[in-house]
């Protein structure tokens, strides 16, 4: 059975970030955000990728498996029944469907790790996004 890692970056730092990929082996972070943008010093894109690459990691950005701008403010709100519903409704599009094959490949040839903001990961789309594009991966959550 193939696994998958999950880490959100809220409340931790580069280096507890980075220490946890590499204790787990991640050879390539999926990057799940709709917007690859962050005002945590190092976890913005472009920031991101370098810090990444310099620790060994691969970085990958599959903004069409972000969610949504009404799906973030669910989750915000802790509003998991209306996240799922309107993160189902984003999985069908065709680009997402098309990224969620390339992430699957990805993910049976390679260690990879989801990315998100949120800490917890049953508080966020990547749980959801696991399990609808996934299912059949055994699922890592790292909490630097």
């Amino acid at each position: 059975m193939p696994t998958i890692w999950t880490i959100g970056y809220e409340q931790t730092t580069m280096p507890a970030f980075l220490a946890a990929l590499q204790g787990a082996g991640v050879e390539l972070v999926a990057d799940v955000r709709a917007i690859a943008a962050s005002r945590r010093p190092g976890f913005s894109k472009t920031a991101l990728a370098a810090n990444l690459a310099e620790a060994g990691i691969g970085y990958r950005h599959f903004r069409a498996l972000g969610t949504p701008p009404e799906g973030r403010a669910a989750a915000r709100a802790l509003d998991l029944a209306k996240l799922k519903r309107v993160y189902s409704g984003q999985l069908e599009l065709p680009e997402a469907l098309a990224a969620g094959a390339e992430l699957a490949d990805l993910a049976h040839d390679r260690r990879v790790a989801l990315l998100c903001y949120e800490r917890e990961p049953a508080c966020c789309h990547r749980t959801l996004l696991r399990q609808a594009v996934l299912p059949d991966c055994e699922a890592i959550d790292l909490y630097p």
